[in-house]
């Protein structure tokens, strides 16, 4: 299967091993900086590997079958709509898009041009993750009470001095759309989806050099009647501390954490059908960053779902999701008062300019 990286930044590694692992036909990388490809090309041995500053010129020459998106997220949707038109699949790294309508557009063409649409969260592949979702889905803990998203990192003038686009409205949004939307994924998947409403809170507090919130809280409310709580910021000193992911059901209590919810912490189900300390033993992964290993089975799951024509296990759909949820605490926020969804419409630039202007990184 021919496949093309577009963008070859921070996350592209992942992505490179993930389709060398899954033994893929590398046909272009890309990238409008040339340093980023070289960088690449060293690492990786990708010497032989044609190589592109315009992606539209590669989309032409190679035309590839599967194509990832790992450039500023303010892009996604633009670069995804040409990839589509171009008859290709996609994995698109988290945000799907910075808006409603952008995601709703890459879903509708998508479907209308026959090819698949992956949203790259990964985390749903983590070991612990899955090992808590089959609990779930056999109905281990009776009816959900609620469950709890905490994101407590780190990104300190370093990290958004490498790029002008970090932490902007219009190309990133902040810690809930960029660092805390994985585990806003997974809390609003394990929650059952539907979503009645949505109060949040956010901030810029230590972070004056980017135009976004660096501390989000929200409360949901479910459908179901279960509830939801996050708490997501990167103004934690000196380093990441922790991503966690609780569940509290009538019949069970699960925790995952660890960098990036990759082990299980606590186990414990009325049904007692296996011992706690085993699960936790077995279903713990120590990955050297917060990316964790989960880009490998995600490039194996999209690989499969275009060979026999499936969804894939992270859709286009549930991009959408997580990106909803993100705009309607950010939504939520900006009003001061709860929201309802599904929203309709709404952008990461709606909220352009509530936390004032930003000091020019120097």
């Amino acid at each position: 299967m021919k496949y093309a990286l577009i963008g070859c930044g921070r996350i592209s590694p992942n992505h490179i091993v993930a389709a060398k692992t899954n033994n893929l036909d590398f046909v272009g990388l890309c990238d409008i900086m040339q340093e980023n490809i070289h960088d690449k090309v060293v690492k990786f041995g990708l010497s032989k590997i044609p190589q592109y500053t315009d992606y539209k010129e590669m989309l032409e020459v190679e035309k590839p079958e599967l194509v990832a998106i790992c450039t500023e997220s303010g892009k996604h949707a633009e670069i995804a709509l040409n990839c589509i038109d171009a008859g290709c699949n996609l994995i698109i790294e988290k945000p799907i898009a910075l808006s409603l309508a952008d995601a709703d557009e890459i879903i509708r063409k998508a479907k209308e041009k026959g090819v698949k649409v992956c949203a790259n969260h990964q985390n749903r592949f983590n070991k612990s993750i899955q090992k808590i979702r089959e609990a779930l889905e056999k109905e281990r803990f009776g009816r959900l009470f609620y469950g709890t998203a905490h994101i407590r990192w780190c990104r300190d003038f370093e990290y958004y001095s490498r790029a002008s686009w970090r932490g902007t409205w219009e190309q990133d949004g902040g810690a809930l759309m960029n660092q805390c939307i994985h585990n806003i994924d997974l809390l609003r998947w394990m929650m059952g989806n539907e979503i009645d409403e949505v109060v949040g809170m956010t901030d810029r507090l230590n972070h004056p050099y980017m135009e976004a919130e660096d501390l989000g809280i929200a409360l949901i409310k479910f459908k179901n009647g279960a509830y939801g709580i996050v708490e997501g910021t990167t103004d934690i000193y000196p380093k990441n501390l922790e991503e966690t992911l609780y569940l509290f059901g009538e019949k069970g209590t699960v925790k995952a954490g660890g960098q990036s919810v990759n082990k299980i912490e606590e186990w414990r189900f009325s049904d007692a059908l296996d011992n706690p300390e085993d699960i936790i033993r077995m279903f713990g992964e120590n990955p050297p960053n917060v990316y964790g290993f989960g880009h490998i089975p995600l490039y194996a799951d999209v690989r499969e779902a275009i060979e026999n024509d499936r969804e894939p296990y992270v859709s286009g759909e549930d991009g959408r999701r997580a990106l909803e949820l993100v705009l309607a605490i950010y939504k939520s926020a900006a009003e001061g008062k709860s929201v309802k969804l599904p929203l309709e419409a709404c952008s990461a630039m709606d909220f352009s300019g509530r936390f004032g202007e930003r000091k020019i990184l120097s």
